[in-house]
């Protein structure tokens, strides 16, 4: 049996991300409950955290 650990991302980054693809209102909407995010946007999600986190570990990320 596996322990859920804490998450990775901040729940702010989490509502940033969610409103640059536009699914922040059904998050907000169902109380912060991502589920009912479709996998699609919920890939590119992760895949625009990724690309933050390169960023910021790179020093460019004037961008935010």
């Amino acid at each position: 049996m596996s322990r859920r650990r804490g998450g990775v991302m901040s729940e702010r980054l989490k509502y940033e991300l969610a409103d640059e693809l536009g699914v922040g209102d059904v998050v907000r909407k169902d109380g912060g409950y991502f589920g009912n995010v479709s996998s699609k946007n919920c890939g590119n999600l992760v895949r625009l955290a990724i690309e933050r986190a390169e960023r910021s570990m790179t020093g460019n990320d004037s961008h935010y």
